[in-house]
């Protein structure tokens, strides 16, 4: 499978629910759900779980309800954050402080640019 670099700089196709959703594997979707639910202290359905990367219209609940970064870089029409005039804004940084797997990826995307 090809790499999906999400605007934050993560490979969506390394997460668990894109890689759950794509196999169309409902069991391992309901365990997804039991342990986000137990990780986040919040109810997750196997629904919530069904991703397709977040550059589509189907993506996890998680990514959905918590994440600041795709909905700005929707907004501001960029490629990822490593295209974004205000890279290492508040907002990705806040991200970026506990993915450094992605905020190499940023950069080096940037540094290509």
């Amino acid at each position: 499978m090809s790499k999906i670099i999400a605007y934050c700089g993560l490979d969506c196709s390394d997460c668990s629910a894109f890689k759950a959703t794509q196999a169309k594997n409902l069991e391992q979707m309901k365990q997804i759900a039991e342990r986000w639910s137990r990780q986040f202290n919040t109810e997750f359905t196997v629904q919530d779980i069904e991703c397709d990367g977040c550059r589509s219209s189907r993506i996890s609940g998680w990514c959905r309800s918590i994440c600041l970064v795709r909905p700005c870089a929707m907004k501001r029409g960029v490629e990822t954050c490593a295209h974004c005039d205000d890279y290492l804004c508040e907002k990705i940084e806040s991200f970026l402080s506990n993915e450094p797997e992605a905020r190499e990826k940023l950069e080096e995307i940037r540094n290509s640019i």
